[in-house]
């Protein structure tokens, strides 16, 4: 089994990443770029420098089965000790492929009224931040409302203007094109621009 590179200087990258991760978050529709992250086909570099910072022991992580090959899942608990799980409900991150069913959203956890938090956070890689219908996003983090232009897919994109579960229960979405990052999570209010 081949390993593969993980951060040239983990400590200092897992920080920096982290760093910047937290700004997408906290300011939804912000798009971040990573200046130093691997490359592990077919995991797009911003989101194995996310799994590479945000992944661990204690973080169930599921991927969907176009992604879950044994080199990706050899080397994510090489480099993290991350615990792959099969089960969606039990994960605290997962990252899906552009094919996968839309069935699959309703089995991640989506926090309770106790514990709003205990949701999943879903990392999706996208072709581009660009050309597709506009999205006007709003909520906190964001002074004045914005607008994306997302590719997302249908699936996602129902969701996100649906949103089935009362606030403040839900899913955040983290979307990756190359080594940029952008987020909407479950605080964001999203409708047709």
């Amino acid at each position: 089994m081949e390993l593969l590179k993980g951060f040239s200087d983990p400590v200092a990258d897992a920080q920096r990443t982290f760093r910047l991760v937290l700004k997408a978050m906290s300011e939804p529709g912000q798009i971040v770029t990573f200046t130093d992250c691997p490359d592990w086909q077919p995991l797009s570099p911003a989101i194995c420098a996310a799994l590479l910072t945000l992944a661990d022991r204690d973080t169930p992580l599921y991927l969907t089965p176009l992604l879950c090959n044994e080199q990706i899942c050899h080397n994510l608990r090489f480099h993290t000790g991350v615990t792959l799980t099969e089960q969606p409900a039990e994960a605290e991150l997962a990252v899906l492929d552009e094919a996968f069913p839309a069935r699959l959203l309703e089995a991640f956890a989506c926090g309770n009224s106790e514990s709003p938090h205990n949701s999943t956070t879903l990392l999706i890689d996208l072709p581009t931040f660009t050309d597709a219908p506009p999205l006007r996003i709003s909520g906190p983090g964001i002074e004045f409302p914005r607008t994306v232009n997302l590719p997302l897919p249908e699936a996602v994109r129902g969701y996100l203007l649906q949103r089935p579960t009362p606030f403040p229960l839900g899913l955040d979405f983290i979307f990756t094109r190359g080594r940029q990052l952008l987020a909407i999570p479950r605080t964001t209010h999203v409708e047709v621009d």
